[in-house]
């Protein structure tokens, strides 16, 4: 899975007393200052490349952390493993896993020092509001533009409407303190049956307030959950464009992340069968997020190769 920590413990931290979150949801910003550099409101558009076609402005691509998971917490370390990522060229990540020892004012220190920004993170539904004040908190000390709320799962359909509910109240918090507040999928929202022929995606595109919460979207999951359900085995790109049109949220971030044809796994960017910029082409977004949770040689390499694919993609 790619949500970057324990999601069962999450999803048994998020069981929560909502009243007690709706009345702690204005303390949860109290104290914290408006982040000085707004977000738009609308995808950004890319640029031509030397071909005259689009392509990916470099300041746009990012790396969600869970993909060099091992070496951040084996060999060659956090900090060994940051620098790499800087030296290859990728000017932010999304973070996860937690801070590896620092605070958050630590690791922004740290992370300035060799020219990354954390602009975005993976963060469950908060137990309380001293932990979404905490979540909150963090994420701007860090310089965060974004908090994304990375996995849920339950096969009953009124969790997904408490679990909607919850994030509107977290996300208008998140506002408060200029910070977006997203959803990012797997494959088991558009395959779980709810009933009366609804999945979780229904659900949650129905009850997430569009003018609060964005998507993040998974392109590998969405060509996967297509797959898998049935309705997007001819056309799997063209069913993550219906997944993104459809949606009343505004799609501000994506995982970059391919598929291997052969067996359905996860793949180094460019070594799969997703079509990329096709779905480029029809929207883009304000992070392009390289992501493989199953590197295919090593950590290091499949940051590299991503952020290389990123770069060279015109479409």
């Amino acid at each position: 899975m790619c949500y970057g920590f324990d999601g069962t413990a999450a999803l048994r931290r998020s069981v929560i007393d909502r009243r007690g979150l709706l009345r702690g949801s204005l303390a949860a910003v109290a104290g914290v200052g408006l982040a000085s550099s707004g977000i738009g409101a609308t995808a950004a558009t890319a640029g031509p490349g030397k071909t005259g076609r689009k392509h990916v402005p470099p300041g746009l691509i990012s790396l969600q952390l869970w993909t060099v998971r091992d070496a951040l917490s084996g060999a060659p370390g956090y900090d060994a493993t940051l620098r790499h990522l800087a030296r290859i060229g990728y000017p932010k990540v999304e973070l996860a896993l937690g801070y590896f020892g620092r605070s958050a004012a630590q690791l922004r220190r740290f992370l300035d020092s060799i020219g990354i920004k954390a602009s975005s993170s993976h963060d469950g539904i908060s137990a309380d509001p001293a932990a979404l004040r905490e979540k909150i908190q963090n994420a701007v000390t860090l310089g965060q533009k974004f908090m994304v709320v990375p996995y849920l799962y339950s096969e009953n359909a009124d969790d997904w409407k408490r679990w909607a509910e919850q994030m509107n109240v977290e996300a208008a918090a998140a506002r408060k303190a200029g910070l977006r507040y997203g959803y990012h999928n797997h494959a088991h929202e558009f395959t779980i049956d709810l009933g009366r022929g609804r999945h979780p995606w229904d659900v949650l595109t129905a009850e997430l307030d569009p003018k609060l919460v964005h998507l993040e979207i998974d392109i590998y999951w969405a060509v996967t959950g297509g797959i898998n359900s049935g309705d997007g085995v001819a056309d799997p790109e063209g069913f993550t464009l219906d997944v993104i049109r459809g949606a009343r949220q505004e799609v501000l971030q994506y995982h970059v992340k391919d598929r291997h044809a052969a067996d359905g796994d996860m793949a180094d960017l460019g070594t799969g069968m997703i079509d990329f910029g096709r779905i480029f082409r029809k929207h883009s977004v304000l992070e392009y997020i390289v992501e493989n949770d199953t590197p295919d040689v090593t950590p290091q390499q499949t940051a590299e190769v991503g952020y290389r694919y990123l770069r060279n993609l015109r479409y």
